[in-house]
């Protein structure tokens, strides 16, 4: 199976205009042209049928075109696509917010709306500073992030990736400088992490993706970890914010990450699978706690944020619906099936010598290679072999649709057992 990518008009046309994400576009293969998606798979121009491994960068978590989602999107459309949310006030944006504070752990109750998981990033920074700053009367402007980690592209949200092995070292001296450190695991990285929230005032915030460190290289860490972070940032009276715009809606088997470990964060960011992978949407969720130190007589005590397609209508009907899914569809329950698939199908890999580790939680797997390889050529292999799947550095990850079927999870997995052996020789 291959696809022909080299007689279609609007790819070769349009790849003279269009400027694509995470590429070098002199040397970068000519993407896979996609005319339709339906379920599990992504069709392309020539006729291939791929199944997707990794859910459109794990936004699609109900399968594509997914009718409800459709028909929700549809029925908005024809009442009002969209009105800004400065003075007017909307029934999706109202109902989901509402909704989200039902169903995130503890008290976790105010919603701010927007486009993108970066900004729901920048939006939870910007919220921790101004908290001590109305509070307080001073500043905090650090934060603490750990290596491995990534919390997105806009500047703040780059200041507390990791700096060596992410995505944005060339822009390291334009960025703030934060406390990057080691995920407090063991006697040593805890000592230090102590050492600095103890030491410094000037920290506002610790921020952490729980569980899974996604763009990092799936990467996880225990329930425990998180609850140490939860107690250490209550000692030293810091903020901890939960970047689950990954890891929420299902994903590691409870609603969200929170939930594996018991834990409330005081600022919560989220997005991604909110609508199921059919419209852009994010939030940033805070506390009761936190939100009621901006609730003031005083102007100058209000959050100065506004995107202009806050609580956009169209996402926000798309979002109920995806939220009516998780539970119609026994999502979790799903996800829990997916898990078992991926352990009995993957995790013999761990005893070959070329395999440093494998790494599963809820629908996420990861097979981490000893070595590294040509990450064009193998995705164009796993294409010819009938799938998506996008590999971060010497990391093959499977984050599929929830609704992806036994069968399809088999294709996925044996993609991948058959790619190990092919690097091995």
């Amino acid at each position: 199976m291959s696809s022909d990518k080299s007689k279609i008009e609007w790819l070769d046309t349009g790849l003279d205009h269009i400027w694509l994400p995470y590429t070098q576009m002199q040397t970068n293969p000519k993407p896979a042209a996609v005319s339709h998606t339906q379920n599990a798979s992504i069709f392309l121009e020539d006729g291939t049928q791929l199944i997707d491994g990794i859910g459109s960068w794990w936004t699609n978590v109900h399968g594509y075109n997914h009718p409800k989602l459709k028909d929700a999107l549809i029925k908005q459309l024809e009442t009002m696509p969209h009105i800004m949310l400065g003075g007017l006030g909307h029934k999706s944006a109202y109902q989901l917010a509402t909704r989200l504070a039902q169903i995130t752990p503890g008290d976790l109750s105010r919603t701010f709306f927007v486009e993108s998981g970066s900004v729901a990033v920048e939006v939870a920074m910007k919220v921790a500073v101004q908290f001590w700053l109305n509070t307080t009367g001073k500043v905090r402007p650090k934060f603490m992030s750990f290596k491995g980690g990534y919390h997105g592209d806009t500047f703040a949200a780059m200041s507390v990736c990791d700096p060596d092995e992410g995505m944005h070292s060339l822009f390291g001296p334009a960025l703030a400088n934060q406390y990057v450190l080691d995920l407090p695991e063991d006697e040593d990285s805890k000592f230090l992490f102590e050492d600095i929230l103890e030491d410094r005032n000037d920290i506002a915030a610790v921020i952490v993706e729980p569980l899974i460190q996604g763009a990092g290289g799936m990467r996880m860490h225990s329930p425990e970890t998180l609850r140490y972070l939860r107690d250490t940032c209550d000692k030293f009276e810091k903020l901890l914010i939960f970047d689950e715009i990954f890891t929420g809606f299902g994903r590691t088997g409870e609603m969200f990450a929170a939930n594996v470990a018991g834990v409330v964060p005081d600022i919560m960011t989220i997005g991604k699978a909110l609508t199921g992978g059919v419209t852009p949407l994010a939030a940033t969720i805070v506390t009761d706690r936190i939100y009621n130190v901006f609730h003031a007589d005083d102007p100058n005590k209000a959050l100065m944020h506004g995107p202009t397609f806050s609580g956009h209508a169209l996402a926000c009907a798309v979002a109920m619906a995806s939220l009516d899914l998780l539970e119609e569809e026994n999502a979790l329950d799903r996800v829990k099936a997916i898990e078992a698939q991926f352990e009995r199908e993957l995790r013999p890999l761990e005893a070959r010598d070329d395999i440093k580790q494998v790494r599963i939680l809820g629908a996420v797997a990861a097979v981490e290679l000893v070595n590294g390889f040509d990450l064009a050529a193998i995705r164009q292999r796993f294409i010819d072999n009938g799938v998506f799947i996008r590999p971060l550095g010497n990391v093959m990850y499977l984050s599929p649709s929830f609704s992806t079927t036994p069968e399809e999870i088999s294709s996925l997995t044996g993609a991948i057992i058959e790619m190990v052996e092919y690097l091995a020789g």
